[in-house]
Order: structure tokens, then sequence, then C-alpha cells
């Protein structure tokens, strides 16, 4: 009995041991961090380290070390391309787990978002043209126009110099266009960037100031107190260790990396960034400035509309002419303005058109309002037209045939009779065309006009409350849309003799 006891115990013990042992083995075959997923932020137009290259591939020296990291803390990558002033809301509302965008660590940006232990030394250097003897340093930047890319530290740099008309774009390849352009004096960005913008691209006739301006770090950002900050310090302590860092750097700066910090310079930062009055606050220190970006909107809006409404006009009228080629000239704008997104009008315009005659060998630069009110019009003249047209077809033939029989001519007819009749028929599209146009101006903040989405996103850039300053933002348009609305009502009504009576 005994025996036939200690043999049971026996094989008890050894059936234990066996599910012990797989139970340990199906343990260490499942690693949690290497299923783990992190959705990184970047933006993919900041060569070289984040571009899109000759296949459409994102690459460069971040994607690259964020690739490493990922292989040496077992873990992998969902990229998101966002907005380099949209990273820092999005870590905030964490739609995303990190970023890695050339982030330069700051004091304001540690209150909002924890930095890994830095990953590149840079600074900051003043590109300017070629032939420009006069600005060497950042003491000859007074009074200069000097264009930046939005939320960065060059852009934060760039308000502390005195005098200086800054102009603020969405990327560092638009401002240095900016500069070649010569709409600008300077530009201030990533010195690293900018040499490699000015060497390997189709920038011609700039230089970059010798001397740095700054000397400042790019770290990777997470959500404020993300578990995964320790993974990825874990990641890129590995390839700085075993020399995986060293040869991604001598791959794409042919040097030798230089000492790195082992923390963040700005660690356990915190403010006073929660609670309801903090953001009604927020809210209303933003509006003094969003006003200003009103008055440049409803300046656009007026302008643009007006120029639009003589064109469309023309061109509606012209639509209806009875010789063949030119209704089809007509016809060509119409589908070309309408087809294509006004973004890209805008881009071709302000952008395009003085670096096409600059080629020629000719000098010519816009003012960034011309360029704005012309794509504007130009744009709104399209939908316009469309809207006198059929404006003018809903008029009774009989009409014009009446009134050429008592002697009137066709330029008349048009000018008394038919035209005084369609408008009024026009008026509830022309209001639906001109509170469309009113959004549309946000757009023309990618040529650096501070209008009224522009001047929001420098405040999101400088306080990194993105929600009460958007939420302000969509109040003020609302606001000037059912003032709009109100405005074409009244004006409707006006014109209707059976309710004017």
């Amino acid at each position: 009995m005994n025996i036939a006891r200690l043999a049971g115990v026996r094989w008890l013990n050894s059936l234990v041991a066996t599910v012990l042992s797989l139970l340990l083995l199906v343990g260490c075959s499942v690693n949690p961090s290497v299923e783990k997923t992190l959705r990184i932020a970047n933006e993919p137009a900041f060569p070289p380290f984040e571009f899109l290259g000759s296949g459409g591939k994102a690459q460069g020296f971040s994607l690259d070390l964020i690739n490493a990291i990922a292989v040496a803390a077992n873990f992998k990558i969902d990229f998101q391309s966002i907005p380099f002033d949209g990273i820092i809301p999005a870590l905030q509302a964490k739609t995303v787990d990190a970023a890695i965008s050339s982030i330069t660590i700051t004091q304001e940006r540690a209150k909002t978002v924890s930095f890994s232990r830095p990953y590149f030394k840079a600074g900051l250097a003043i590109a300017i043209r070629a032939d420009d003897q006069d600005i060497t340093n950042l003491d000859s930047l007074k009074n200069k126009r000097i264009a930046v890319q939005i939320g960065t530290t060059a852009a934060k740099k760039a308000q502390s110099i005195p005098g200086a008309k800054i102009r603020s774009f969405d990327s560092a390849p638009l401002a240095l266009q900016e500069l070649a352009n010569n709409n600008v004096d300077a530009v201030i960005n990533d010195a690293p960037v900018t040499l490699y913008a000015i060497n390997t691209g189709n920038l011609k006739g700039l230089k970059v100031v010798e001397q740095l301006v700054t000397e400042e770090y790019y770290g990777i950002a997470t959500p404020k107190n993300s578990a995964n900050l320790v993974l990825i310090n874990n990641g890129l302590d590995k390839i700085l260790k075993n020399g995986t860092y060293a040869q991604i750097y001598r791959q794409w700066f042919k040097a030798e990396p230089p000492t790195l910090p082992a923390t963040s310079p700005f660690e356990e930062q915190t403010g006073n960034t929660t609670g309801l009055f903090y953001s009604l606050n927020i809210i209303w220190r933003s509006f003094p400035l969003l006003l200003q970006g009103v008055l440049v909107t409803l300046q656009l809006t007026v302008l643009s509309v007006v120029l639009g409404l003589v064109g469309g006009s023309l061109l509606g009228i012209i639509r209806l002419s009875r010789i063949a080629s030119v209704r089809w000239l007509a016809r060509a704008y119409v589908d070309f303005f309408r087809g294509t997104p006004l973004l890209v009008q805008i881009f071709m315009i302000y952008f395009g058109i003085p670096a096409l005659i600059q080629e020629l060998g000719l000098t010519f630069s816009f003012d960034r309002l011309i360029a704005g009110v012309i794509a504007l019009s130009l744009n709104s003249a399209a939908y316009i037209a469309e809207i006198v047209r059929a404006g003018i077809q809903s008029i009774e033939p009989g009409q014009a045939e009446a009134s050429q029989s008592l002697g009137l001519s066709s330029f008349q007819t048009m000018r008394y009779v038919i035209f005084p009749q369609a408008f009024r028929r026009m008026i509830p599209p022309l209001g639906n065309e001109f509170i469309s146009l009113l959004k549309d101006t946000s757009l023309v903040s990618v040529i650096g006009f501070e209008e009224l989405v522009r001047k929001g996103q420098l405040i999101v850039a400088d306080n990194y409350r993105a929600f009460e300053i958007y939420f302000a933002v969509a109040i003020v348009y609302l606001c000037l849309t059912l003032l709009s609305s109100q405005a074409f009502s009244r004006l409707e009504a006006w014109m209707n003799p059976v309710k004017r009576s």
C-alpha cells in the first residue's frame, strides 16, 4: 500500500512538473512586448530626418532610428503622418502612443508631454540668400522679414527678435521656398535640415550663416506619464551601447555622433493646465488675437467676393454666348477651377508662378494679400459663373422677346429686364458661396497669412491647448456665418417686391 501510494505521489509530482514546464515554455514563447504595436506620429516633410523618398516611401534618420529601437525593445510600429503643429495635441489626446519628428525638448513642451532621453544634438541656423552680406548673426535680423515653420523652436526664437516681421509656414520646405522667391530676408530653421535642403534640393542661391543660433536636443515624445516611455528608453539605450545608433548616424551624416545626455534636460515638468476655469481663461485670453485674424479673414472675403462676382457674372454671360469657341473657353475655365483643389491653386499662384518666372532669369514675387485674393477670386468666379448662368436661364424667354419687340437692344434687355430678376433668384446660392468663401480663407494660412485659423494655430503652438483654442475659432466662425446668413436673408426680402410691399 505504501509502495502504491509512493508511486502515485511520484506520478502526481511528475504530472505537475510537466504541466508547469509546459506553462513556462508557453509563457516564454509569448512575449507580450513582441505583439505590442505603438502608434508613432511623424511628419515626413523634414529631410534628412523624415521625408518621402523617390518611391513614395517614408525614410530618414529618425525613421531608421525608431525602427532600430523597435527591434531592440521588441515592439511593432504603426506610423501615423500628422502635421508638426498637430503632433503634441495628438499626444495629449492619446490618439498616438509616441512621436518622433525632430521634436526639440523644451521646458514648455515637457510640461505637456514626456520625452525620452535625447537622441540627436542639433541647433538652429539662419539661411539667407547667397548675395546677402548684411545678415551675419541673430542681431542683424532686427526689423527683417523672417520665415519659420509653425510650432517650432525657431518660431519661438524669431519672436524674441526686435521688430522682426514673422511669416509662419506649415513646413520647412515652404519657408525656404519663400526665401528663394525673395519674399523674406531670412529663414530660421534646424541646421541639419537647412543644409540638407540647400545641398541636395532644388533651392538655388541660398546659404547658411556659419554661426549656430542655439544648441538643442531632439527627443521622442509620449503622452504624459506614458508606460511606453520606459520601453522606448530601453530600446534607445541598447542601440546606443551596441553601436547601431552610431552606424545609422554615420550613414546619414557622414560623421561620428556626439555624446548624448542620459536623461531628458527637462524631466518632471508640471503645470496647472487642468480644470474648467483654466480652459475658460485660455479661451478668453485668446479672443483678442483671434479678432485680429477675423479682420484679415473679412478683408480677404469681401475683396474676393466682389472681384469674384464681377468676374463670375461676365463668365456666366459668356457661357451663354452663341460663339462656340468663346463659350468653350469659359467652360474650360470653370471646369479647371472647380475641378482642382483651392489649396493647390494657392500654391501654384504664390509659390509656383514666381519660381517659374525666376527660372527665366526675371525677378518677381507676389504680395501675400494680392496672391491670396487672386486665388480666392479666380476660384470663386468659377462657382459664381454657374450661379449666374443658371439664374439667367431661369427667366422665361418670353420676357426677352417682349423687351426686344419694344426696341431694346440685347445689352439693354440683359441690363434692365433679365439680370435684375435673375439676380434676385441668385441671392440664396450667392449667400452660400459667400459663406463657403468665408471658411475657405483659412486655406490662405499655408502661405503665411495670419487670418483666423492661422492665429489659432499660432496660439496652440505656444500653449498646446488645442481643444480650447479651436473651439474658440469655431465659435467665431459660427458667429460670422450666422451674421452673413441673416444679412443675405434681409437682402433677399428687400429685393422681393411682394415681401417689401
